[in-house]
């Protein structure tokens, strides 16, 4: 690293004083110095990626940890869940009908939606698996028939993302001044001593203004195009003219049809101008407009007015009143005082969201009622699969991927040990060991869904093996992970001194005594760490199992290794698939817990490499 030069008679001189010399030194630090930078950069991008990529999961995933209830005074009434009164567990299991227990309580806690339409809202907040812990509880104790119980019960999903603020963002506001409503139901109009809705009024003439500019300009991109459109219509037509004279029926044929598009085109373009432009300049209008009531459609955000137990979309609005429509039945049109009544907008408008206005109310008059709760969501890890995401749950899945990975366990670890022994210990060294060895290696190279491929001709049409079940599932991953196993293995015994192997035959130890009671336990941390890291491997992969029908919808828990299972990473892959919005949560979490699980198993990995492994 220094610069030699040779003197005139022949010895060594190392130039490090000369100007050149230290340019050249300073250069190679430089160098390194540069190579440390993009080493540091390199790890930093990495670990940046590493971040942001499991920021964006949890974050996602959060939702899914919890749950809402309505908490409920349920009466167990021996009419409604025994009817037979035999108080048999198995009897009143299934005759009960604890649905309508539930609904029934329900009912209790907004007594002034008791017709028809307005029960069946109100029940449309609750799962329909909303009775299953009253059920629970009852089939457990049936002494509790006869009483009143205090159960969680389950919302639908579409609630329990409204509650988490996930369908819309809300505002809510304490009503100024004395509102008088002037009905209890249908059509209704509110008045205020203050001009309480004023700011509302405000807010709904900004959003009229937003909406009428992005018409405009919408009509305006539109008028751009179907002047390109009028340009293409006029090369048409001189080209249909030209066609014409050259009498060629087919070139006739083909620009007649290429101008008919372009003129259905333009005159599609041409309505689409014309329509921006009036409605742009119709809500331009409005907002210049002063004094009026201003409408509310379901195109712009809503507004809501609880009050007097009850709950009012608002359709049309001014300073000092409003007219609307009752969802959620007032217990009476007496006055209001202010701050006991409250304007709610919801800013995604009706037709931008599945929750409808209605619903919303129902959902905000229980909040109100004090029987919302919120709470760690248990049913993600205790239940099984479900098509309503509010109860579909990982216990299957992580039950399914455990006996897939016991199986493949009880199967590569004895082989690979046993073929890594005999190939570093006692095969000959031949040109068919050479192959075996050669071939070994290449399987740990092959794409996983090769082995998928082989089990569904071996193991799914040759043997007749059930469909979607661990056995076979751990059968196609042991062939996975065993190329993997073998060569950990073969490393850790090769790792061992040759030491050890001599000073065991020199005191008469045979040669499979010596591999087997001195070389094998030595070699066994790195074998172990070897298998933890394949059977990670195996926990994460999802092609080979869909291979062989592992991604059938299961709801049941299995419970052996013949039973139709699923695993945790195709159940990624099945909830990822779903159009439902509840489901995207709960593809995050179970990404997190399959995290989870293969952080813990490369832990163990290194946990088990430095605490066993010795040094030479």
């Amino acid at each position: 690293m220094t610069d030699v030069l040779a003197n005139s008679a022949g010895s060594r001189v190392i130039d490090v004083t000369s100007d050149a010399a230290r340019a050249r030194i300073k250069a190679r630090y430089r160098a390194e110095g540069r190579f440390r930078a993009y080493g540091l950069v390199a790890v930093g991008f990495a670990a940046l990626f590493l971040v942001f990529l499991l920021t964006d999961i949890v974050l996602k995933a959060l939702p899914a940890f919890t749950s809402y209830n309505l908490v409920l005074d349920v009466p167990v009434t021996a009419e409604t869940i025994d009817p037979k009164g035999t108080r048999d567990p198995a009897e009143f299991g299934q005759s009960g009908d604890f649905t309508k227990a539930v609904r029934d309580a329900l009912s209790l806690v907004v007594p002034s939606m008791s017709d028809r339409n307005a029960r069946r809202l109100l029940n449309g907040a609750i799962s329909s698996g909303g009775s299953d812990e009253l059920r629970r509880r009852v089939m457990a104790d049936p002494s509790l028939i006869g009483k009143t119980v205090s159960v969680p019960v389950l919302v639908t999903d579409e609630a329990d993302l409204y509650y988490k603020g996930l369908v819309t963002s809300k505002t809510a506001h304490s009503g100024a001044g004395i509102a008088t409503p002037s009905a209890t139901t249908g059509a209704v109009t509110i008045f205020s001593t203050s001009n309480a809705f004023a700011e509302d009024v405000q807010i709904l003439k900004q959003t009229l203004r937003r909406m009428g500019d992005e018409a405009l300009r919408d009509a305006g991109r539109a008028s751009l195009a179907l002047k390109s459109s009028e340009a293409d219509r006029r090369h048409a037509i001189e080209q249909a003219a030209a066609a014409k004279a050259s009498g060629d029926a087919g070139r006739i044929a083909t620009t007649e049809g290429q101008l008919a598009k372009i003129e259905a085109d333009v005159a599609t373009l041409g309505r689409r101008v014309a329509e921006l432009t009036a409605t742009g300049n119709g809500l331009i209008k409005r907002f210049e407009q002063t004094g009026a009531l201003e409408t509310l459609d379901t195109s712009m955000p809503s507004l809501l007015i609880g009050i007097n137990g009850g709950m009012v979309r608002v359709n049309r609005i001014g300073n000092d009143r409003i007219e609307g429509e009752v969802l959620v039945p007032l217990a009476s049109t007496a006055d209001a005082a202010a701050g006991t009544w409250t304007r709610e907008i919801l800013a995604t408008p009706e037709s931008n969201r599945k929750l409808q206005d209605k619903q919303v109310a129902v959902l905000e008059v229980l909040r109100d009622k004090g029987v919302v709760q919120s709470s760690f969501n248990t049913r993600f890890f205790t239940g099984g699969d479900s098509r309503e995401p509010e109860l579909a749950g990982i216990l299957g899945a992580l039950v399914g991927s455990a006996l897939t990975m016991l199986v493949t366990l009880v199967i590569c670890l004895p082989l690979g040990v046993g073929a890594a022994v005999y190939l570093e210990e006692f095969a000959p060294k031949n040109k068919m060991t050479e192959i075996i060895e050669v071939n070994i290696n290449n399987l740990a190279a092959v794409p996983s869904i090769v082995f998928g491929l082989l089990g569904l001709a071996v193991f799914l049409n040759a043997f007749a093996l059930p469909r979607s079940a661990p056995l076979v599932g751990g059968l196609v991953l042991a062939l996975l992970v065993l190329p993997t196993i073998i060569i950990a293995s073969r490393a850790a015994l090769k790792a061992v001194p040759p030491s050890i192997r001599e000073a065991a035959l020199g005191v008469g130890a045979s040669k499979q005594q010596a591999v087997f009671h001195h070389v094998l336990p030595l070699a066994m941390p790195g074998i172990m760490t070897g298998t933890i890291i394949g059977m990670a491997h195996a926990l994460g992969e999802t092609a080979p199992l869909l291979m062989i029908g592992m991604i059938a919808f299961i709801v049941d828990v299995p419970t052996s290794v013949v039973e139709a299972a699923t695993v945790l990473p195709v159940q990624v892959f099945l909830w990822a698939d779903l159009p439902e919005i509840a489901f995207q949560a709960k593809t995050a979490a179970a990404i997190l817990v399959l995290l989870g699980f293969l952080f813990v198993m490369n832990g163990l990995a290194i946990v088990v490499r430095k605490r066993f492994e010795r040094r030479w």
